[in-house]
């Protein structure tokens, strides 16, 4: 595949939301492997304290030193600090160090644009630049929103997603506002997605209604195997291919490079990267 899809420098897409448990860790990891499965070279960064995208991909977290943290108040580099994963990506890693990085950053000029600038440094080494922010507005979400160019929000699709998706938007439109002038919403991402359920799908037909085209066609279902591969420090990719999460990774990977090179773009087809049809 064609180098640099998306122009001469990485598409950085900041993966969000500001309710837990829905899917952000997985599917930064998940999607990472994917988009590196179809030969884009990709970089995932880890901004939350938990560092559980850290361990997603197979890295030991109290080992990891230096951090995304010394990044942040200027101790170290993109370069010193990035580590390549066994899954053909690179991965800034993070750990509970990270927390105190919200006091730390108090005194510090232009605190909400520390990752951006650090990201100039090999944003043109890569096609896709992930970044899992934290589930809160923080500091360490600021500067993911920031340095990003689009949003990817995931999202179960129940009652109180909705309440807290409003929030997010307008969340998003103050950054834009002030701070970012550029930032996009990529796309909605339904996860965890149980299509037995009646609320399920109204809730569903709710955010096509309502954002068209925002919402990715690709749908992640319930996945005993997609929840089992972190203990494993795998994406589920590499854990159990044949499974259903994993396809539905593939699958959300393949769109969204649809989506950046456009219908008349090169892309490899779904049989390239064993998608089942």
């Amino acid at each position: 595949m064609a180098r640099n899809l998306t122009g001469n420098q990485a598409t950085i897409l900041a993966v969000t939301n500001q309710k837990g448990g829905v899917g952000k860790t997985t599917t930064a990891v998940n999607l990472a492997a994917c988009l590196a499965e179809t030969g884009q070279r990709v970089l995932l960064i880890d901004l939350d304290p938990q560092g559980n995208a850290t361990t997603g991909c197979g890295v030991v977290k109290r080992e990891a030193m230096p951090t995304v943290y010394q990044i942040l108040i200027g101790r170290s580099t993109m370069s010193d600090t990035r580590l390549r994963t066994e899954f053909g990506f690179d991965v800034l890693p993070a750990n509970r160090e990270l927390a105190g990085a919200e006091i730390d950053l108090i005194d510090i000029g232009q605190r909400e644009y520390r990752l951006r600038d650090a990201l100039a440094e090999i944003r043109g080494g890569y096609d896709f630049i992930l970044l899992d922010c934290p589930p809160a507005l923080n500091m360490l979400t600021v500067n993911g929103l920031v340095a990003a160019d689009r949003v990817m929000i995931p999202m179960q699709c129940e009652y109180y997603a909705l309440e807290g998706l409003t929030d997010l938007v307008a969340t998003l439109k103050k950054v834009r506002a002030h701070l970012n002038p550029v930032l996009e919403i990529e796309g909605l991402l339904r996860t965890m997605f149980d299509p037995r359920s009646t609320l399920t799908q109204q809730v569903s037909r709710e955010l096509e209604g309502h954002f068209g085209n925002k919402v990715y066609r690709t749908i992640i279902p319930r996945n005993v195997r997609l929840a089992e591969a972190p203990s494993y420090g795998k994406p589920v990719i590499a854990f159990d291919r044949s499974s259903k999460g994993a396809q539905a990774y593939l699958l959300l990977a393949l769109e969204i490079l649809q989506r950046c090179v456009g219908n008349h773009g090169a892309v490899q087809t779904n049989a390239a990267v064993g998608v089942e049809p």
